[in-house]
């Protein structure tokens, strides 16, 4: 199956048997906390809330919300805030780790601590999942939010992560486009080779699961009336679910530039750890908070 929208994506959740739990860490956060109730009054989470007791318990105060003191967690700090959330994920305590008001480097330092931490012994990347208004379903783009410059086989991890996480919300066979400027391999665009590598592993079954193509500009992986434009027809052109990006920069520009400028709506969290991480920005609505929360509800075990 694939999803058209978010709403399809919150119904699904909404029909799940039990909420799945949230551990967030420095929950003292208005618009976190805005995001997490309103997930929690459609059924979708159970809140753990970790960090400073008494400005979590006003700011639910002022939210004119009732929550079980046993579920908040105090922290003296950003870094207890941190190590104790994921610690209660590690525990059993919550199914998915969210960052409030913390720093994202605070969070992450926790996350990918080796005897304490959530890591898998694989690489984790950042999956952002869009509905555009101009495109006929949900769009991911990876990575723009974690790998800065992946080698080849880190490019291939990131398919692995993206695939893996569309699979678990009921996905069959993703159709994955590697992303350059141009469709033709080029020697002197290294970007180019590694989109050409990728292809071929998927071709030769070391990338399971999906479709792979590249390489191919953006506007033949998202619009099949430009690829037949261009003389370009393939499975994956026009109609692609997830873009790889070749950089941090390329897929953070594209990324914001499609919220920015084309209205999309956005969720984005971490893949590749033991379970979801939510990491929104600092700049980031309450809306995006909750849809993350939606995704990486839908993407936990």
């Amino acid at each position: 199956m694939i999803y058209n929208d978010f709403n399809q994506l919150i119904e699904k959740v909404k029909g799940f048997p039990n909420r799945k739990r949230v551990a967030v860490a420095a929950a003292e956060d208005e618009h976190t906390l805005e995001a997490v109730f309103k997930a929690k009054s459609e059924g979708i989470v159970e809140p753990v809330l970790v960090g400073n007791k008494e400005e979590i318990r006003e700011i639910i105060k002022n939210m004119n919300e009732s929550f079980d003191d046993n579920n908040i967690y105090n922290a003296e700090d950003f870094v207890e805030a941190a190590e104790l959330a994921v610690k209660l994920v590690n525990e059993g305590k919550a199914d998915f780790l969210m960052k409030g008001k913390l720093e994202t480097a605070t969070l992450l330092k926790a996350v990918v601590n080796k005897e304490k931490g959530l890591g898998t012994g694989n690489i984790m990347s950042h999956f952002v999942i869009q509905k555009i208004p101009n495109y006929h379903k949900m769009l991911v783009t990876t990575d723009g939010g974690m790998m800065m410059y992946p080698t080849l086989e880190e490019k291939k991890a990131i398919i692995d992560n993206a695939v893996n996480t569309l699979l678990a919300i009921g996905y069959d066979k993703p159709k994955v486009a590697i992303l350059a400027a141009v469709e033709k391999v080029n020697p002197k665009m290294p970007e180019t080779l590694d989109a050409d590598a990728l292809t071929k592993m998927n071709q030769n079954g070391e990338i399971k699961n999906c479709v792979v193509e590249g390489p191919l500009s953006f506007d033949i992986a998202v619009s099949k009336e430009i690829a037949e434009i261009k003389g370009f027809n393939s499975e994956v052109a026009g109609d692609a679910d997830v873009l790889i990006v070749p950089n941090i920069t390329a897929g953070n520009i594209l990324g914001k530039s499609l919220v920015v400028a084309a209205q999309a709506k956005m969720a984005g969290f971490i893949v590749g750890a033991k379970v979801p991480i939510v990491l929104t920005s600092r700049g980031s609505s309450a809306e995006e908070k909750y849809l993350s929360i939606v995704m990486s509800a839908a993407a936990a075990k």
